[in-house]
């Protein structure tokens, strides 16, 4: 019997910021890695003039120096400061959708180490609020774990001569596997800088993106703006007819 399981977006790592001594800087208030990140951006965009005793008091303040950044398209300070998420809860189509953003870096669950995670599957939005569907949906992922099940059982009788038995249960698991439905849960841990994350909120928190990455973006973001609030600041979150949100941004893709 499978079990439907939710997504779960947790912030787990962000960068740690701390001034060189010997530069007059009033640093931006930050500690314990609340601000560190963009305290780092606006760092690095000052070292570029050295305009360390702020003359423009128009982007004096933490919040207005970094608005001005994306008003302008220097976004690549914002490469500097990084954050990494933990994402349970993930269908292995939706996962497959996230790893083409190739900017980012990945340690996903391996399928042939923790098998007892096929029992897991997401359910899409469209389906789970919907009593029918969501009956058609678990006997088909039920079927599918039960031909999992019977290859399993099959390959490991098959390959019994392998003296190794973690190579045994590896080749087993590897083949069994082709026939999990995508709905498959995956866990994945994903690291990139703001740039990176700003990115791949503005091309999947749109209303055109597929409605599982479009969740998890939102998620990412709610996440992103625990430690840079200002950073991330300019994405307005709203709700479409159906109930989903979405997120936009007018500087999402400058760079």
């Amino acid at each position: 019997m499978s079990t439907t399981v939710q997504p779960e977006v947790t912030l787990i790592a962000a960068t740690s910021f701390s001034p060189p001594a010997g530069i007059d800087w009033e640093a931006p208030e930050f500690g314990g890695g609340v601000r560190d990140g963009e305290a780092l951006v606006e760092f690095a965009g000052r070292a570029c003039y050295e305009t360390w005793n702020k003359p423009n008091p128009q982007t004096a303040d933490n919040e207005a120096y970094l608005r001005h950044v994306l008003e302008v398209g220097h976004v690549a300070l914002f490469e500097h400061a990084t954050a990494t998420i933990y994402i349970r809860g993930l269908s292995r189509s939706c996962a497959q959708e996230l790893t083409r953003h190739r900017h980012f870096s990945f340690s996903q669950l391996s399928q042939r180490f923790v098998p007892d995670s096929a029992n897991n599957v997401v359910a899409p939005a469209a389906i789970r609020e919907d009593e029918e569907l969501l009956k058609l949906f678990d006997t088909a992922v039920d079927q599918s774990r039960q031909a999992y099940n019977e290859l399993l059982g099959a390959l490991e009788a098959k390959t019994e001569g392998e003296p190794n038995a973690l190579l045994r249960r590896k080749q087993a698991r590897q083949a069994a596997r082709a026939v999990l439905p995508n709905a498959t849960e995956t866990r994945i841990v994903v690291t990139g800088n703001y740039r990176t994350w700003r990115h791949f909120i503005g091309m999947r928190a749109t209303e055109h993106a597929d409605a599982e990455i479009r969740e998890l973006a939102v998620s990412c973001l709610r996440e992103l703006r625990k430690v840079a609030p200002n950073a991330f600041a300019d994405f307005d979150i709203g709700t479409l007819r159906d109930g989903s949100v979405v997120a936009s941004s007018p500087y999402a893709f400058e760079g």
